[in-house]
């Protein structure tokens, strides 16, 4: 046979269960006194029932008065509306702490919040809050969210040089381009590439080929000055520089820089005979017109045959041409 509760029994179990559970849990009554805090409440509020049983509640907890936890009450006992606050909103409303070494530091769990009403038969409506550690699951999510942006950096960067890839380039050249003819500025693109470098790899190794790269992409992408350009691998020993708003005179102006900076390297290249046994790049200029806007690949292309031209005229120079 199933035995029969009393209400008192009842009632002596369901307090016993409220406090068993792993979550915090206070009722109030109608007067917004506290007539339960369970076991969880005690543990990381510091507040025995001593402290809380009877009082008024923000009495209590009175850095919540006047904020969504007071009105969402409000809400329970007088207009019988449960409530969940937002966890993005209200992160760590209680003064709730996983220990009393992360209370010294003031890291409060990170915390979700439900305030349900609650009839009770004889008596005015009290109300529940309920209120569960999510500092876990909250955590995970800001792992996940550095993660994804580690993966969303790396997907986008050379794994050797650290600079924009092929595929950052490609993505920002279709925006630039877009933006440019939506708001009639020039834009110039900047090929450049390290001359004579298979000659480089074959007598001094891919490891210091490899190290030239490196240092070669550093310096120039050091010398980009706004956030709109962009410095890239366009592939092997070739870079590509976006430079919105820049007309064909101001590239070249950054052409010239770039030419100069890498020579200031001073990386030796006995194989490079035609600038002193140095480190060079040549450079090709393509600048889209304001008054001519020209597609993508035609700006890339123009300033394909530009560095091919540089390289045709001696290397270790630049050349400029107009989208065809």
């Amino acid at each position: 046979m199933m035995s029969k509760l009393t209400d008192a029994h009842r009632l002596h179990l369901l307090h016993s269960v409220l406090c068993a559970v792993n979550l915090g849990a206070i009722v109030l009554d109608g007067e917004r006194r506290v007539v339960l805090w369970n076991a969880w409440m005690i543990k990381h509020s510091g507040l025995g029932h001593d402290k809380v049983i009877g009082a008024d509640f923000f009495a209590v907890c009175p850095g919540l008065r006047g904020g969504r936890v007071e009105s969402a009450i409000q809400h329970a006992l007088y207009n019988n509306f449960p409530s969940l606050l937002s966890q993005t909103l209200n992160k760590a409303p209680f003064a709730l702490y996983a220990s009393p070494a992360a209370a010294a530091r003031n890291e409060r769990i990170q915390q979700a919040v439900e305030v349900t009403p609650i009839a009770v038969e004889g008596a005015a409506r009290h109300c529940l809050i309920q209120i569960n550690d999510v500092s876990i699951a909250v955590g995970r999510e800001k792992l996940l969210r550095e993660q994804a942006m580690v993966l969303r950096t790396q997907t986008f960067a050379d794994g050797l040089t650290g600079i924009a890839n092929r595929r950052h380039f490609d993505v920002a050249m279709e925006k630039e381009h877009r933006r440019a003819k939506r708001g009639g500025t020039p834009l110039s693109l900047l090929m450049i590439d390290i001359d004579h470098f298979k000659a480089y790899n074959d007598h001094y190794g891919h490891q210091k080929g490899d190290q030239c790269l490196i240092q070669v992409a550093a310096a120039l992408a050091a010398m980009l000055r706004r956030p709109c350009d962009l410095m890239a691998r366009y592939g092997g020993e070739e870079f590509a520089m976006i430079l919105p708003e820049t007309d064909v005179e101001q590239a070249t102006l950054m052409a010239e820089a770039i030419r100069a900076r890498t020579q200031e390297l001073a990386i030796p290249h006995e194989r490079n005979s035609d600038a002193g046994q140095q480190v060079t790049v040549s450079i090709g200029i393509a600048t889209q017109r304001v008054d001519a806007p020209a597609g993508i690949e035609a700006l890339i292309g123009a300033a394909d045959r530009a560095l091919y031209l540089a390289k045709r005229n001696g290397r270790n120079r630049t050349e400029a041409l107009l989208p065809a």
